[in-house]
C-alpha cells in the first residue's frame, strides 16, 4: 500500500489570526507562572545553603522565561510573513504551504519539547 497523500490545510486569515493570538495569550500565561515561581523562590532564598536546593528551580523558571521569549519571537515571525503574503494577494485565503515552513516547524517542535516537562516545583 503505498504512502497517502500530504492533505492541504487550507486557513483563513480570521482563523490564523484566532490561533496566534490564542498560542500568545498560552506563552504569557506560562511566562508569568514561570517569573511568580521563580519570585517565591526568591523570597525562600535565605542563605548559601537553600541555593543548592532553589537554585536550580530558579534556573529552570528562568529557562521557561527565555523559551517563552524565544516562542513570542517565532510567532511574530510567522506573523509577519502571513501579513506579507496575504497583502501581496487579494484573496481572503491562503494555504499553509505558503507559509514559512521552517519558522511554523521550530515553533510546533519547541512547544512538543517543552510541553513534557511543565512546571516544576
Amino acid at each position: 500500500m503505498g504512502r497517502p497523500k500530504k492533505k492541504e490545510i487550507v486557513l483563513s486569515k480570521d482563523s490564523v489570526l484566532s490561533l496566534m493570538q490564542e498560542i500568545y495569550n498560552e506563552l504569557v500565561e506560562q511566562r508569568a507562572t514561570a517569573i511568580r515561581i521563580q519570585n517565591k523562590m526568591l523570597n525562600l532564598l535565605k542563605g548559601a545553603e537553600d541555593m543548592a536546593v532553589i537554585g536550580p528551580v530558579i534556573k529552570e523558571q528562568q529557562k521557561i522565561i527565555n523559551d517563552t521569549i524565544e516562542k513570542k519571537l517565532t510567532l511574530s515571525k510567522l506573523q509577519s510573513s502571513i501579513w506579507e503574503k496575504s497583502s501581496s494577494s487579494s484573496e481572503e485565503t491562503f494555504n499553509l504551504s505558503e507559509m514559512d515552513d521552517d519558522v511554523l516547524q521550530s515553533l510546533i517542535n519547541k512547544d512538543i519539547e517543552n510541553d513534557n516537562k511543565g512546571y516544576q516545583m
